[in-house]
């Protein structure tokens, strides 16, 4: 049976108009980004979800941000075990080639992948317990940050669990000597950000004060 298939009308007609304004408009710009390379300021972790647009927030334009995109925004431990390891390479390619200067991990409110995370770890998503579940076992990134959350009703230790999300995928990027040797030689700085996506508010986190409103 046939798998491969064309694009689906709507997005070829949308492809269509961006190539007709935006790209005809902006063409010599086009044109210079592909000729010059890229040359981003900064890196973005953030969670696959439809509804977190790195570029939209920011108001970014092509070249800005060299952005990765994950189940939960998470970044594994420091492992070179020669198996895959996406997260792991986009991080060194940022660090050691792209030289970003800043790197930063966005994780968001009622996020799928977190709840998942919570649910197993609190014995009630035993799919997720399944050695075949490729969600599972890379929710087992999270596990040290649900063992941190404090007393509370679910949904308040839900958002406590999105937002430890970040501080464990921080806490791992610092187990990459080439990170770690970026930061403190104070080449690269390391950000911990959370948005409400319903609200449309954006939280950061510093050692001194946790997370404050931007």
């Amino acid at each position: 049976m046939p798998y491969r298939h064309a694009l689906p009308a709507y997005l070829a007609k949308r492809y269509h108009g961006w190539k007709a304004t935006t790209y005809a408009e902006n063409k010599s710009w086009y044109k210079r980004l592909a000729e010059d390379g890229q040359h981003p300021r900064a890196m973005v972790i953030s969670c696959c979800d439809s509804r977190v647009h790195v570029t939209s927030i920011f108001g970014a334009d092509q070249g800005e941000f060299f952005i990765h995109r994950n189940v939960a925004n998470l970044v594994p431990p420091y492992n070179p075990d020669g198996e895959y390891h996406g997260t792991s390479a986009a991080v060194e390619y940022a660090v050691n080639t792209l030289k970003v200067s800043h790197l930063i991990v966005l994780g968001h409110s009622n996020c799928g992948g977190v709840a998942g995370c919570y649910h197993m770890c609190a014995g009630n998503a035993p799919e997720l317990e399944d050695k075949s579940s490729f969600v599972g076992r890379w929710m087992d990134i999270l596990r040290p940050g649900y063992d941190r959350l404090p007393n509370g009703t679910d949904a308040d230790r839900l958002t406590a669990l999105e937002k430890e999300s970040v501080l464990v995928s921080l806490e791992n990027l610092m187990t990459f000597p080439f990170v770690k040797a970026a930061v403190e030689s104070e080449n690269l700085s390391l950000h911990g950000l959370w948005n409400d996506i319903g609200e449309g508010t954006l939280e950061a986190y510093t050692d001194d004060a946790g997370y404050q409103a931007v």
